[in-house]
């Protein structure tokens, strides 16, 4: 009995010995040591381990980064003080750190990528995008005789969200074009060959118009639709670049709700003019108008999970500011204070406080990154939190663009998320793709 008492007592104190350690400022320093390291050349970084020792210090590159200000590639340095992480140049490094120069402690590998800095947006834009190919939206029935209706849409398997690319062997991206293709078919007692994007897939098949008795003229049964318009915010301009990125969401037709495919498209001048506040469970909207249609801002050439993407030769107007801001790697996103730009009324791009609440550890890229909560009682007051059109809003933490609000909580509107703005500046084909999603996709 007495053993088993002296074992039990024996495990109980090498637990509570282990939960100190754990609980140690040294082992907590030392658990979130980073194995990678990214930074834009010229940033600093300082890494703390808090150990009471000394430790050899050994840099593969120097050229790329130095360590406390040490041009040598092995020096020795007291790790009660932080390692200061010097980036010069574009380049990859290596740094390991050996406790009395003998023993392994620590492996970095340290990313420099080059300096960019893009103007935060905010302005709230007018969008028109143009979809490569003639989208479904929809069937309907036609009187083919007295008795009888029917689609030939359906009858041919054509689907929501096909998007028809080619009728009979002519690409075609304008409803108006459709309607003489259709009689010239029906007229000939011939069916239409279809080249069809589905899922990905091309679909080759065969559509016979049919007769509208009603109306006295051939039909496919089918809704169609060439384009989409609406309003959102302008979330960064890249001078350097001469590229934009919007929206921090894929654009989708509002019937079908799949991604329009898009042959082009134009970003334009827009207004606020009211506000249609959330609620519980109600989100808002901006109500805004187009204006200065003429006046171009920008052409869209990709319209993917992040948003809308593609060449702006200048600064749009009413923004805040016209300087380039660096940017944060999403790792760099804390959980803390931070503002969003955006329009509440006419063109002024306004500066609001929000909180970000939890940041979730993306490795690769994916939306919903970030939750916000507007903080600010001014935005509260005129939108009830963040209403649909307020999506790309851009949202800057200490001094960096860190990312855009995309999508808000319905059963709490003050409440909601935001994506990386790395993941949007990767599909503008500003920022490249890191060595780890590369081989993910390969793989």
């Amino acid at each position: 009995m007495n053993s088993w008492r002296k074992k039990r007592y024996t495990g109980l104190i090498l637990v509570l010995l282990i939960c100190l350690t754990c609980l140690s400022t040294p082992f907590q320093s030392f658990a979130s040591f980073p194995e990678e390291l990214r930074l834009f050349a010229g940033q600093n970084k300082l890494l703390d381990l808090d150990m009471p020792v000394n430790a050899e210090v050994t840099v593969s590159n120097p050229d790329v980064v130095m360590v406390n200000g040490n041009s040598q590639k092995s020096f020795f340095a007291p790790l009660s003080q932080p390692l200061a992480i010097q980036s010069s140049q574009a380049g990859h490094s290596e740094m390991k750190v050996k406790l009395f120069g003998a023993i392994p402690l620590k492996t970095v590998k340290v990313n420099v990528v080059p300096d960019l800095r893009v103007v935060p947006g905010g302005q709230t834009i007018g969008v028109k995008i143009h979809s490569d190919g003639i989208l479904v939206v929809g069937h309907h029935m036609i009187q083919v005789s007295p008795e009888t209706k029917n689609s030939p849409g359906e009858l041919a398997d054509i689907r929501l969200g096909d998007l028809i690319v080619r009728m009979n062997g002519q690409e075609i991206h304008d409803v108006t074009k459709v309607a003489d293709i259709v009689n010239k078919a029906g007229n000939s007692k011939k069916s239409i060959e279809l080249v069809i994007k589905r899922n990905g897939k091309q679909i080759n098949t065969l559509i016979k118009p049919g007769y509208d008795v009603t109306d006295k003229t051939y039909r496919l049964g089918i809704y169609i639709r060439d384009s989409a318009a609406g309003v959102g915010t302008l979330t960064f301009y890249a001078p350097e670049h001469g590229k934009f990125g919007a929206l921090g969401h894929v654009i989708t037709d509002m019937d079908t709700r799949t991604p329009i495919v898009p042959r082009g498209g134009e970003v334009v001048h827009s207004s606020v003019s009211s506000i249609s506040k959330s609620q519980n469970g109600e989100p808002g909207e901006k109500r805004a108008h187009f204006f200065k249609e003429h006046n171009v801002l920008g052409t869209i050439q990709k319209n993917t999970q992040f948003g809308i993407f593609g060449a702006m030769k200048n600064i749009p107007e009413h923004g805040m500011m016209t300087k380039g801001m660096p940017v944060a790697f999403a790792e760099e996103v804390q959980e803390g204070p931070a503002e969003i730009l955006t329009v509440v009324n006419g063109q002024e791009v306004k500066k609001y406080k929000i909180e970000v609440v939890h940041t979730v550890k993306q490795e690769t890229a994916a939306t919903k990154g970030i939750i916000i909560r507007i903080t600010d009682p001014r935005l509260l007051e005129k939108t009830g939190g963040i209403v649909q059109g307020m999506s790309g809003s851009p949202i800057i933490q200490n001094g960096k663009l860190i990312g855009a609000v995309t999508h808000v909580f319905v059963n709490d509107p003050t409440s909601g998320y935001g994506c990386y703005i790395e993941w949007m500046l990767r599909d503008a084909g500003i920022m490249m793709k890191s060595k780890a999603e590369k081989n993910l996709k390969a793989s």
